[in-house]
């Protein structure tokens, strides 16, 4: 399955969009996609902190933060037999707002296969209504980074 993309704009600077998504734990606080969340990890967000996410439709999955770059790019890396991939935050100023690049890769494994052409669609729908939440939860945060 090809990676799919999707770009938005906060008006918010990179450090606060970079927030909220570091903050593992609270991701089901925002993200309508996730039913649950919480950090396994000790200590700081980073590379290779570890954490668990109920996303709808899949259960929990445990994941991996990586491609950490404070306030430029975060991955979610989903460990799981069915499926690899992961959700790739690409973070650029522009003025006083962020552009977000957003790369959602979801590569199915066994029968999963068979629901790529289904997958691709949630998918799609999951990505815009995550960037969507993103931008609600980042704006109404005014002034908290």
């Amino acid at each position: 399955m090809p990676i799919l993309r999707l770009s938005q704009t906060i008006d918010r600077p990179p450090a606060e969009v970079f927030l909220a998504i570091a903050d593992v734990a609270n991701l089901a606080t925002w993200n309508p996609t996730i039913t649950g969340s919480r950090k396994v990890s000790d200590g700081p967000a980073r590379s290779g902190t570890q954490f668990e996410m109920n996303v709808r439709g899949f259960g929990n999955v445990p994941q991996t933060l990586e491609e950490f770059d404070q306030d430029k790019r975060a991955r979610y890396v989903p460990h799981f037999k069915a499926m690899t991939g992961g959700h790739r935050f690409l973070l650029t100023p522009v003025g006083s707002r962020t552009q977000v690049d957003h790369e959602l890769e979801m590569v199915p494994h066994g029968w999963y296969r068979l629901f790529s052409p289904f997958m691709g669609m949630m998918g799609r729908r999951n990505l815009r209504a995550t960037a969507d939440a993103l931008k609600r939860h980042v704006e109404s945060q005014s002034g908290r980074a």
